[in-house]
């Protein structure tokens, strides 16, 4: 439902204000072999990886086509389809690709250290060739390298994926960090990198990344996010950087937001990513 209800909040509109030219692919689909779908799996690892083929497919077009490709979800386990044609394209164009995760949660799980199976706690270890996942990639390969990985907003963590972290070297921004610096030092940081190597930025926003305070239409809240302002200061400071290329806006959960408030705030960081600002009339990318 979370597409849908960012579709209602009127995600669009503000970006056509803003002089883009804006074409929603709709809701995608896969074939329903009976043969194979639903996955018999535990974790349904089969028909995910459905998923992420056909995503990647249509995620890949769009940057061939010149065009900044806006996933909607969903929950988090899309971005394995969505970076998975990201890293398509840049090994084709010859760029490096970047991963800015913004979200509570680090999502480095494998299927022996996630405590609950879920494959939306894995995606970044499925792309960082972590085992177990070649169902879902179609090999083993690596589509991320760690180092060029930075965890945003981190504030959960489960035990096995902490050491999983620690021993891949992976940057993580928690809330500690922002607590003492704010954003703009470590994105900063982060951006310089990305500009150094002439990156391609690939950005994941997990709604959980807002406090639930702001945001509550979410499954796994956690406490002590990001505040309002906080958010539109990122967003802000990569469409000022010019350097992110391709979008996920995931784990909006409608049943649980009030009144479309969450699929609001969603709709108005995507505004500010693409431009929108308080006062002045920014130029388009």
């Amino acid at each position: 439902m979370g597409p849908a209800a960012l579709r209602t909040a009127g995600l669009v509109r503000p970006l056509e204000q803003l002089g883009y030219v804006v074409r929603d692919q709709g809701d995608l689909a896969i074939a329903r072999d009976a043969g194979t779908l639903p996955s018999k799996e535990p974790r349904n690892l089969a028909e995910i990886a459905a998923w992420a083929r056909v995503l990647s497919a249509s995620v890949y077009g769009c940057l061939r086509d010149g065009a900044f490709p806006l996933v909607l979800g969903g929950d988090h386990s899309l971005s394995i389809g969505s970076i998975d044609g990201v890293a398509r394209f840049c090994a084709e164009t010859q760029r490096e690709l970047f991963v800015l995760w913004l979200d509570a949660h680090a999502d480095f799980n494998t299927l022996e250290t996630s405590p609950s199976g879920n494959v939306h706690g894995m995606p970044l270890a499925a792309l960082c060739g972590e085992p177990g996942f070649e169902a879902l990639l179609g090999g083993g390969t690596r589509r991320v390298d760690p180092a060029h990985v930075s965890l945003f907003g981190i504030r959960s963590l489960d035990v096995g994926e902490r050491a999983l972290l620690e021993a891949r070297s992976i940057d993580v921004v928690d809330m500690r960090t922002i607590d003492e610096f704010g954003v703009v030092v470590p994105l900063r940081r982060i951006l310089d990198r990305v500009a150094a190597a002439k990156g391609f930025l690939h950005v994941s926003l997990d709604v959980d990344f807002l406090d639930p305070a702001i945001a509550p239409g979410v499954g796994t809240p956690v406490p002590g996010g990001t505040t309002f302002r906080e958010a539109h200061l990122i967003m802000e400071m990569l469409y000022d950087s010019g350097l992110a290329g391709s979008l996920d806006v995931v784990e909006l959960n409608p049943f649980f937001d009030e009144r479309g408030k969450s699929a609001l705030v969603l709709s108005g960081l995507v505004a500010s990513l693409f431009g929108r600002r308080i006062f002045g009339h920014p130029v388009n990318r």
